[in-house]
């Protein structure tokens, strides 16, 4: 299995910063195929999500 690490901006509401990573998930999985595996917030209000692909 392969994990793929991106960063979610900036985002000064906990509401917003949900939406971003959802919106995020969503499209990893819709245009790579990749399942969200956890993600962390970070002080400075952005995110870090780790995505899992299935190797072929």
């Amino acid at each position: 299995m392969k994990y793929i690490a991106r960063v979610i901006e900036y985002s000064p509401r906990a509401q917003e910063l949900c939406q971003r990573i959802e919106e995020a998930a969503n499209l990893a999985w819709e245009k790579e195929g990749l399942r969200l595996v956890t993600f962390s917030v970070t002080g400075s209000a952005k995110a870090v999500a780790v995505f899992a692909a299935e190797e072929k």
